[in-house]
């Protein structure tokens, strides 16, 4: 899977929720966090197409564009580099940085105990 640097995460990030949209659709919503010019805006999402990330439809005079990559797969895909490069291929060591490094509510607690309870039944 071709890894998605962090400006393009925005726009699939976009996509995934909006399911499709055009570029200026997409640049009206990343202009809600931070400045960002349609021009580059669209000149990334053409990128995007030619890389395999979003598929397009003429529609009008417009572009229609869509993700060609689920959110899980990327998302997964991502993880396990993080955890190959980082963490030795260690699920437990990133785990257990991610928790110690950040404050964890009383809910996100019972969330991963009853997650590991129901993934060790299932083993």
């Amino acid at each position: 899977m071709k890894r998605p640097t962090q400006s393009e995460w925005e726009i699939l990030s976009i996509l995934w929720a909006e399911k499709e949209a055009t570029a200026q659709t997409v640049n009206d919503r990343l202009n809600q966090h931070k400045q960002v010019s349609y021009t580059g805006t669209l000149k990334l999402m053409q990128l995007m197409h030619q890389k395999g990330l979003l598929e397009r439809e003429r529609v009008g005079r417009s572009h229609v564009y869509r993700p060609l990559i689920e959110e899980s797969d990327a998302k997964s895909s991502l993880l396990d580099n993080v955890v190959q490069s980082t963490f030795g291929g260690s699920a437990s060591n990133l785990v257990m940085s991610l928790l110690g490094n950040k404050k964890v509510s009383r809910r996100e607690i019972d969330d991963i105990r009853a997650f590991l309870d129901d993934l060790e039944d299932k083993q």
